[in-house]
């Protein structure tokens, strides 16, 4: 299967981000940044005095990270590509800035790129089956990030669906160390099933908004995937 891209370009949660999780293996369920705590149970009884309550982690305020703001106008692409192997084989292409470098986790679901400052990035996740459509993926990634914990001052900017259904955004903010950063996540349907295929996060500073829309949009519109047969 061949698939080529081709989309066009408040409310505040009492909750927080821990790190990168997936939620499954299917449609887009690798829905980014998020992650929840296992409730843990034993067969044992709690010893006396167990009952005193763990103390709640402060909520973030967030310190001001000075450092210029990422022009768009300064940012150079070029096509790279990867592999995302999970569910399935994917061979993706993608254009990102051109000096950004490339990671990969193990299992290879997705491949991060970041920019010299390691302050911004684009992160494109394939390999999962094509099952559900993006305003799916989208509600899923909501309703996850409501059970995380409200420390890093999670903050929804805006969400939103295209009139084709072809592509859903969620925006927002977070703390996830001493400073704010600004977030955008697509997923994208890129054959005519007009299920989710890839899921798009670009991040920097809240100062690099703009930079990082046009990071997003250059993903979007030139994302392909192509599985490999089994």
């Amino acid at each position: 299967m061949r698939v080529v891209s081709r989309v066009a370009g408040t409310m505040l949660l009492a909750s927080g981000l821990l790190g990168i999780a997936a939620l499954g293996t299917a449609g887009g369920y690798g829905v980014g940044l998020l992650t929840s705590a296992d409730a843990q149970t034993s067969g044992s009884p709690a010893p006396i005095g167990s009952t005193t309550p763990t103390p709640t982690e402060p909520v973030k305020t967030g310190l001001p990270d000075n450092t210029p703001a990422l022009d768009k106008g300064d940012l150079r692409y070029k096509t790279r590509s990867f592999v995302a192997d999970w569910a399935v084989r994917s061979n993706v292409t993608v254009k990102v800035p051109s000096n950004w470098w490339m990671t990969q986790p193990d299992p290879k679901k997705e491949a991060r790129f970041t920019d010299p400052t390691g302050k911004r990035f684009v992160r494109i996740e394939a390999g999962f089956t094509i099952t559900r459509p993006p305003t799916a993926s989208l509600e899923a990634k909501i309703q996850a990030l409501r059970g995380v914990p409200p420390s890093q001052a999670l903050k929804i900017l805006s969400r939103d669906v295209a009139d084709d259904g072809r592509t859903a955004t969620l925006v927002y903010t977070y703390i996830p160390q001493e400073s704010v950063r600004h977030v955008v996540v697509r997923w994208v349907a890129l054959d005519d099933s007009g299920n989710c295929a890839v899921e798009i996060s670009a991040g920097g500073l809240p100062q690099d908004e703009q930079a990082v829309r046009d990071v997003l949009e250059h993903a979007t519109d030139t994302v392909t995937r192509t599985d490999q047969a089994t």
